[in-house]
């Protein structure tokens, strides 16, 4: 795996850390997997990419995520370790064993209904612990996910994570190193700050992938995927998998109504459904039968030109007949 602009390689030794191999790169950073060499400890480092280190707001993304896993200390959450004196500018995790939820999801396609229940479960329960301590992860996704050898859960990648009061996430600041789209809110998407209920929509994005093999938004683009959720409705889950029970397909269309204020507060909430599926009704679903008809961005953008177009020909068409009456 080879990272743009490294300066580093495995074999190379930062501060008192021996660096062994690259496990992970991105627009923004490269992860190694790395050994203490006073503990024998073994460990994850993020190093960000010479490029980061002048872009304000990246490397205030980077070191929010610091800052963030330094002052959340919970089993389910990816550990960060303080590194007092180091040379230069990288971050010292914990090594997880494990697979992340995206190499599960490539090899099996789709989960069993009760594993992939069990997993959101933990997802849940993890998110709520981000959630007390005021942060907002804003990047949930299978690739953020890691799920150790008996289904424990671990949150990793935070670099995109705010806390209450932070700058909001637009259109503007969209880019791949923020990843994919396909988790992304409605309300993040209009370029509104996200909150709690937005995770929650990632959530539900995740719980539709696990249980269907598919993502319940798609479009050519990124941002077509994006604007497919201001558009159109997922397709109903059964429909793709019919051995999904009524009650769970409830729990999705929850997690994922385009409105926050009609979805899950919390991830609690959703959790709670979850483990007790059997107390959940369900609700009608206006025009049910009609949610596989997608409408599509094109169309709108095609009237709007005809329309521009018309325009100026009533105008002329309204003069030409008020200059005959005259």
């Amino acid at each position: 795996m080879i990272a743009p602009n490294l300066t580093l390689h495995p074999g190379d030794r930062l501060d008192d850390y021996e660096l062994q191999e690259i496990v992970a790169t991105s627009g923004m950073a490269t992860v190694f997997r790395a050994r203490n060499l006073s503990t024998a400890q073994q460990v994850a480092i993020k190093v960000p990419h010479p490029e980061i280190e002048s872009d304000p707001v990246l490397f205030d993304r980077f070191r929010r995520e610091e800052e963030i896993g330094l002052r959340i200390n919970h089993a389910s959450v990816m550990k960060v370790f303080a590194t007092p004196n180091r040379t230069q500018i990288y971050m010292v995790m914990e090594w997880l064993d494990g697979r992340l939820l995206r190499q599960i999801l490539s090899e099996e396609k789709k989960l069993p209904i009760a594993r992939a229940t069990s997993l959101m479960i933990g997802i849940c329960a993890a998110l709520e612990v981000v959630h007390a301590n005021g942060v907002v992860h804003r990047d949930l996704k299978p690739e953020n996910i890691m799920v150790g050898p008996s289904d424990d859960i671990h949150l990793i990648d935070f670099g995109i994570a705010g806390n209450a009061g932070a700058r909001r996430l637009t259109f503007a600041h969209f880019s791949q190193s923020m990843g994919t789209p396909d988790y992304i809110s409605p309300e993040q998407v209009r370029g509104k700050r996200g909150d709690a209920r937005s995770d929650v929509f990632a959530l539900g994005v995740m719980l539709y992938e696990m249980l269907t093999g598919t993502v319940p938004f798609s479009g050519p683009n990124p941002f077509a995927v994006m604007n497919d959720r201001l558009l159109n409705l997922p397709a109903p889950p059964t429909q793709l998998e019919p051995s999904i029970p009524p009650q769970l397909q409830e729990i999705l269309y929850r997690a994922l109504e385009r409105e926050p204020k009609n979805r899950y507060a919390s991830a609690r909430e959703l959790a709670h459904d979850l483990t007790h599926q059997n107390e959940v009704g369900i609700a009608p679903r206006p025009n049910a039968d009609q949610w596989n008809k997608r409408r599509s961005p094109e169309k709108r953008r095609l009237l709007l030109y005809v329309g521009l177009v018309l325009i100026p020909l009533l105008l002329f068409a309204l003069l030409l007949l008020v200059s005959r009456h005259t």
